[in-house]
């Protein structure tokens, strides 16, 4: 590379460069330089000892990990909520998206988005709340469905443990799809209208341009949400859990992340956590370079 253009340019923009130096520090401190904490999934580390004179017990942590029956089964929940959330989450804010496209501009339209907004802004602590108030024996959910014949009597779907998986997507796909239209909106905006017009002149209806028009040139954008959405797969809703998961439902509610947080800061053990997030971590940018070399096929392109 030849420093001259470089420095020239840098000279040139050196205001700008400015700009980002805080964002650039702020990622080294709390970013690269905590990686070096990572050692201590190779140790046995407590409060007492530094990480440098942590004693040295290689793959240790992480048998005791995948030896685990807790470990496994908190793998398990993890997977089948994700799933979950990934089938209906990633999909319902794209269905979501399109049908706001397509209302025409107005007082109604922007009701629609300000209302499906909402959700997202509402912290789970609100959420978790306003949860337990809605499943219990005495709420709205069990007097609509008692009312109306399909329950003979009330219900407390949040100490069910069958009941808990499709709780948690239910409510996070209610949380969050309004939210996620906003970059697929963005996306559909920048689209040429005369595509549509010259797609009317031919005859084609409304689906056949979704089809058509739409979602064709959405591909990369949808491409690159979903790849975001496989790399967290392994990486569900903490808030979420720790509001809504009791004694009752815990065999099916507990996640990686919560089974984590209670091994490294509830019991103290922190090796074994950083051990088992690691082994996450690496698992989910497998997950991700696999899917981006497979959505190049879909989207023509690599993300990444």
């Amino acid at each position: 590379m030849n420093k001259k253009p470089f420095l020239k340019k840098l000279k040139e923009q050196w205001p700008l460069q400015v700009m980002v130096l805080p964002g650039i520090i702020f990622m080294i401190i709390f970013c690269y330089v905590p990686i070096y904490g990572l050692t201590i999934a190779f140790k046995s580390f407590s409060v007492t000892d530094t990480i440098a004179a942590a004693p040295w017990v290689g793959w240790g942590n992480f048998k005791v990990a995948f030896g685990d029956k807790f470990f496994w089964d908190s793998v398990v929940n993890t997977l089948a909520i994700s799933f979950l959330k990934l089938l209906i989450g990633f999909t319902a804010p794209i269905v979501l998206a399109i049908m706001i496209f397509e209302l025409k501009d107005g007082w109604f339209k922007k009701w629609v988005q300000t209302i499906s907004y909402l959700p997202h802004f509402l912290s789970w602590i609100v959420v978790g709340g306003m949860l337990i108030s809605w499943l219990s024996t005495t709420g709205i959910l069990n007097t609509i469905l008692v009312g109306v014949g399909v329950l003979d009597s009330p219900r407390n779907f949040l100490v069910e443990p069958n009941s808990y998986w499709m709780i948690a997507v239910l409510s996070d796909v209610w949380k969050g799809v309004g939210w996620g239209t906003i970059i697929y909106l963005a996306t559909m905006a920048g689209i040429d209208p005369t595509y549509y017009e010259a797609a009317k002149m031919d005859g084609a209806t409304k689906i056949q341009q979704i089809v058509h028009i739409t979602l064709p040139l959405m591909k990369f954008i949808i491409s690159l949400m979903f790849i975001l959405a496989v790399g967290g797969i392994l990486g569900s809703n903490l808030d979420q859990t720790l509001v809504l998961m009791n004694p009752l439902n815990a065999s099916h509610a507990e996640v990686i992340n919560s089974y984590v947080y209670k091994i490294g800061l509830a019991q103290g053990d922190f090796s074994y956590a950083t051990a088992v997030g690691l082994a996450i971590s690496i698992i989910s940018l497998i997950l991700v370079l696999i899917t981006n070399r497979l959505t190049k096929k879909f989207s023509d392109r690599s993300v990444f």
